[in-house]
């Protein structure tokens, strides 16, 4: 089954414009949006879907207070829809709406779509670095970096899940050609499905079943300065920092992630690593150690100046 990654997330929250304008300033480009919420993308299409939480369009809301709706998958061709189609049918309800969309629920109740996938080609330059000993890779007098330069999302990478059963979750995805790329132990696996190398597009995390829901979601960006630029940006915007900048271990994904309305985490990333089946999974416990190579932090003023204190 060509699955490649989740095309857009559906949030049911209270607040659509706080939303709607987080998401806008995180660096997604409104799409038909109103008073009732909307579709913001990013370069190559994918997104997140934004209404309100009593919107009868909505699927069902957890018993939970995430205000996660609905997870749509991309896949590469219809024969991928109807082979999941085929196989889920065996032993839940699965519909196809008007819009195209395969809908159906998972073992944890997490509502799932599945749809030809809507994600855009993209022509464009990953970041490049000089390094003695290599090469040149920029040419003489082209900037590495500057204040003018975009820093925007190009695909929406992955989406982390709290769930109260982590192998009875990767069992359910398992059914559905998703392998297990590397794990932590009494936590949980990160997920790839046979459409895409990417390192993981889905993660789950061992929790109480109270918190059951999603954790963070994030989009790909074009380089680690990309993911320094725009986080820096949002800091400067007024949001709240929650974890980074940083590099993960189990991926080797550069990270920011950031507090939202949604009542999730939102993260930038970029240079996650691309694994085939030839590759063995790793296990590690969970922590810091094993999560992350190194962590930064905002910093706004770096060196002493200004006047001298009053008395």
């Amino acid at each position: 089954m060509k699955i490649i990654g989740p095309d857009y997330l559906v949030f049911g929250v209270d607040d659509v414009d706080a939303c709607v304008q987080y998401l806008t300033d995180y660096g997604l480009k409104p799409r038909d949006v109103d008073e009732a919420g909307g579709y913001l993308e990013a370069l190559d299409g994918t997104g997140i879907l934004i209404r309100r939480r009593d919107d009868p369009r909505l699927p069902a809301a957890m018993e939970t207070a995430s205000t996660l709706r609905e997870t749509v998958y991309g896949v590469a061709d219809e024969a991928t829809l109807q082979a999941i189609e085929a196989e889920l049918s065996k032993d839940r309800s699965v519909t196809r709406g008007e819009d195209g969309v395969l809908r159906t629920v998972d073992d944890l109740g997490f509502a799932l779509g599945f749809q030809i996938s809507c994600r855009r080609p993209l022509d464009l330059p990953g970041e490049i670095s000089n390094a003695p000993g290599a090469r040149a890779s920029r040419p003489l007098n082209s900037l590495g970096a500057s204040e003018e330069m975009p820093a925007l999302p190009r695909s929406l990478s992955h989406v982390v899940y709290f769930v109260p059963d982590h192998a009875r979750g990767e069992a359910f995805y398992a059914r559905l050609g998703f392998v297990c790329t590397d794990r932590f132990i009494d936590v949980g696996p990160f997920l790839r499905p046979a459409g895409t190398e990417d390192h993981h597009t889905l993660f789950l995390i061992q929790t109480p079943p109270f918190m059951k829901g999603i954790e963070h979601f994030t989009f790909h960006m074009g380089g680690p300065t990309e993911v320094m630029l725009a986080g820096t940006r949002f800091v400067e915007k007024g949001y709240e920092s929650f974890w980074g900048p940083g590099r993960h271990q189990l991926g080797s994904n550069w990270f920011w992630y950031f507090n939202s309305p949604m009542g999730c985490h939102v993260e930038y990333d970029a240079d996650m690593d691309l694994h085939d089946d030839s590759w063995t999974a790793r296990t590690a416990p969970p922590g810091a150690d094993s999560s992350q190579y190194f962590l930064f932090h905002y910093q706004e003023k770096w060196a002493p100046g200004g006047p001298p204190p009053k008395h």
